[in-house]
């Protein structure tokens, strides 16, 4: 049997390792698979760190999301430590004044106590319309929302609101990337992903059609099949 390849997934926003069980499922044969801990920083400086410090020496990585602002900080810190990199639904950017202030809204909300509005508000940034009729994913989705819960949310929060911008170092990162969006994606829209992967040299764009932002649980075969390939042939 071969070598397994050292695979570590980094969580978005909100996110727990559920968000990958399906890639951990079902890759277990060619990747030994990490999950990164973000429950316990402020910064995506100190988040990367951590994930480091963790980390194989060598390793290929995905992030999805806040997970994807996580590979920017890490790509700073120790790019030769990276052999491939996948970036799903995530941004290069940082975000607007207009952005900045609905987080600064949801953290009021999650800091007084109403926490099941800011998990009602956030469904719809989370999934695609078609996926919240669907109880099931919308079941896995709100549980993540449950376990990360409000303290660790407003700490989430705050650590991406003042993220560096990832735009400065696109044009550096020479690793084989992909990079994922889901075609409804509402957090991170197409254009974010497109802005990316015009700035990677030589990366790969994939949309997954029917797909919001979660695309791992709302449209997992896909995401899995897109990671094997890239895993395997770069």
């Amino acid at each position: 049997m071969a070598e397994r390849i050292p695979l570590v997934l980094g969580p978005g926003l909100m996110n727990t390792p559920r968000l990958w069980q399906h890639q951990t499922d079902h890759l277990a044969e060619i990747a030994d698979i990490r999950i990164v801990d973000t429950r316990q920083d402020t910064s995506l400086v100190d988040m990367a760190k951590r994930m480091l410090d963790a980390a194989p020496a060598k390793f290929a990585y995905a992030g999805l999301s806040m997970g994807g602002y996580m590979a920017f900080e890490m790509m700073r810190q120790a790019p030769e430590r990276v052999l491939k990199l996948a970036l799903l639904d995530t941004a290069a950017y940082n975000d607007t004044p207009e952005r900045s202030a609905i987080r600064r809204e949801m953290i009021a909300l999650a800091e007084k106590g109403d926490f099941e509005t800011v998990k009602r508000n956030t469904m719809p940034i989370f999934l695609s319309p078609q996926r919240l009729q669907d109880p099931e994913i919308v079941g896995i989705a709100s549980a993540m929302c449950d376990e990360v819960g409000p303290v660790v949310f407003v700490q989430q929060m705050t650590a991406i609101m003042h993220r560096r911008d990832g735009r400065e170092i696109l044009r550096d990162i020479r690793v084989p990337t992909l990079v994922i969006c889901g075609r409804q994606d509402q957090g991170t829209p197409l254009s974010a992903s497109e802005e990316i992967a015009a700035g990677i040299p030589g990366s790969r764009l994939a949309v997954i059609e029917d797909c919001g932002h979660l695309s791992t649980i709302e449209q997992p075969q896909a995401v899995t099949a897109l990671l094997r390939d890239w895993l395997l042939c770069g």
